[in-house]
């Protein structure tokens, strides 16, 4: 299934072009996330597969504005874990809240994203929710785009878990 998935994610996401990361390299081939974040068939078989890379004690999934929205949403409908949305900067009005939804004060939390690279939203994400008081030891995702992104994220002692890794789904592409 692992397979067939990693073929289906490239078959869905994959473009080719000129293309500026947010990290600001440029890279000739992308993955647009949202492609396979909204066909509701490749989604439901990402978190399938992504419900064994939930670190055992999680109390609350919290997935990253915009891109881990979809996929902790589909998380927690599957696996019963309550969600948290947290947003790139907390809202200047209202609850002021940096999460929303799933409280994650003195909670195991595990960060949800869709595509690592650099791992920079991600450490500033895990920043400010320590800082909120989550307990945050891990982050799952399903593309880790590039391998400096887990080393900048486990040097501030965050694990990572990826479904597949570019390398996997460029291997993928010629299988079927």
């Amino acid at each position: 299934m692992t397979q067939s998935l990693a073929k289906q994610i490239y078959d869905t996401a994959h473009l080719n072009g000129t293309f500026t990361l947010r990290s600001g390299q440029i890279s000739n081939e992308y993955f647009d996330k949202y492609l396979f974040e909204a066909d509701p068939g490749v989604l439901r078989a990402i978190t399938e597969q992504m419900l064994s890379l939930i670190p055992h004690g999680t109390e609350v999934l919290a997935g990253l504005e915009m891109g881990g929205i979809p996929v902790v949403t589909a998380l927690s409908l599957q696996s019963g874990v309550p969600a948290a949305f947290v947003r790139k900067k907390a809202k200047e009005y209202g609850t002021c809240k940096l999460a929303e939804g799933a409280h994650i004060k003195g909670k195991r939390v595990c960060v949800v994203e869709d595509v690592i690279t650099t791992g920079g939203q991600v450490i500033m994400s895990t920043q400010e929710l320590l800082e909120a008081g989550a307990i945050v030891e891990d982050v799952i995702c399903v593309i880790e785009r590039n391998p400096e992104g887990r080393r900048k994220l486990e040097a501030i002692g965050v694990r990572v878990h990826a479904l597949f890794t570019m390398e996997q789904l460029l291997n993928a592409r010629g299988e079927g």
